[in-house]
């Protein structure tokens, strides 16, 4: 029974305390805390996620005001912002990134049925990029970024059966993006979409070597020799060529030695000439294609977090705080994806976020608030990932 239940209390419901625990065992979170120990910041900043509060302060105002509900609430204790900002501070990064990590695992297996958007594969196929967040230089003094400015980039690497983030690194923003490939662990069999920012050719064949596929665009000018080509090709379709090469320039023949494939796609209605690079063969040059549009949904992930998390105004301006920070929104996002899920909910995560953001203090029993009455099966069978695509 939830009489007396607070929804936000509810939805704490569906979070594994014990393997949060786990977490802050691992680095010792609680080492010397005596009240306002790592489970309750994880609540209230959680709190400030789903209620979309812009500040540390107006988490805990907020709180204070509730003084009274805080049991209901699932909140142990109210805290002043500067007991809360000395947690962010001080406390480590690593325990809100594991259990990050733990809920990956947990709601990534729920969603592998998904399918990728006009492209009949089985393979795992994920999008990768990252996506800037302006800062003052003079307030964050770590995160440099281009110009004298300062950022920081949240690298992401997206499941697309299910918009599901596989992996995530926050640096400042004068990490180059293709850096991300040397500390990624390829997948064998999995395909990994990317823009030409990522054409490292020595990262690439570590790929190859791992059993892994690319699909990248080709940086301009690429020097190449044709060994094969595809002359059976529908230009109807907006393919171009589909040829098989080899690097001729010394230094990349070297970093990558064998065969690549390399598609040639017209799209008329952007009116681009594209040029696909990839290590796959099995697929049609028409699924290649095919295939990079779909990374444009790790575009619509960014803009969505940004529009509906905290995530634009940190909360503080350390490194350790700027990650606790975001690895929380991350959190927040795949509680709401575990949440739709279990309760089957017919609600995209983006119409589940702004009902429990108006929702916190109601005493509706969640199931109830997130299960429409009637749905139109034809529009969700159409629907083939998490996002409201009108928003």
């Amino acid at each position: 029974m939830n009489s007396g239940k607070y929804i936000f209390r509810q939805m704490l419901d569906f979070v594994n305390q014990y393997e949060f625990n786990k977490c802050v065992k691992r680095y010792s979170g609680n080492h010397r805390v005596r009240d306002f120990k790592c489970w309750n910041q994880f609540v209230q900043l959680l709190f400030g996620q789903i209620t979309s509060l812009d500040s540390l302060r107006s988490i805990c105002t907020c709180l204070q005001a509730h003084k009274g509900q805080l049991y209901h609430l699932g909140v142990k204790q109210s805290v002043d912002h500067t007991t809360l900002s000395r947690a962010n501070e001080n406390r480590d990064w690593r325990i809100f990134a594991d259990f990050g990590e733990y809920l990956i695992g947990l709601v990534r297996p729920l969603y592998t049925d998904f399918p990728v958007p006009n492209v009949n594969i089985n393979n795992e196929v994920f999008a990768l990029d990252s996506t800037t967040i302006s800062l003052s230089i003079n307030l964050f003094i770590w995160a440099e970024g281009k110009y004298t400015r300062g950022a920081v980039k949240v690298h992401t690497l997206l499941n697309l059966r299910g918009s599901i983030p596989e992996f995530v690194l926050v640096t400042d923003g004068k990490y180059h993006d293709s850096n991300v490939l040397d500390v990624l662990v390829p997948q064998p069999d999995a395909i990994y979409l990317m823009d030409k920012a990522y054409v490292d050719f020595e990262a690439l064949y570590r790929m190859q070597l791992a059993g892994a596929y690319f699909v990248t665009r080709a940086k301009s000018p690429l020097k190449y020799e044709v060994t094969e080509q595809n002359f059976n090709i529908d230009q109807n379709t907006g393919l171009r060529t589909d040829k098989t090469i080899v690097l001729t320039v010394a230094k990349s023949k070297k970093l990558y030695p064998e065969k690549l494939r390399l598609v040639e796609y017209y799209d008329a209605d952007k009116d681009l000439h594209l040029v696909f690079l990839s290590n796959n063969f099995e697929v049609t040059a028409l699924e290649i294609a095919r295939l990079y549009k779909n990374r444009w949904q790790i575009e619509v992930f960014f803009k969505w977090i940004k529009q509906n998390l905290v995530i634009k105004k940190l909360w503080g301006h350390s490194q350790n705080a700027v990650k606790i920070h975001i690895w929380t929104a991350i959190c927040a996002y795949l509680i709401v994806a575990y949440m739709k899920h279990v309760l089957k909910s017919n609600y995209s995560i983006y119409e589940i976020m702004q009902i429990l953001s108006v929702s916190a203090f109601d005493k509706t029993p969640i199931r109830d608030l997130l299960t429409m009455s009637q749905v139109n099966q034809n529009v969700k069978e159409l629907q083939y990932n998490l996002f409201d695509n009108t928003f």
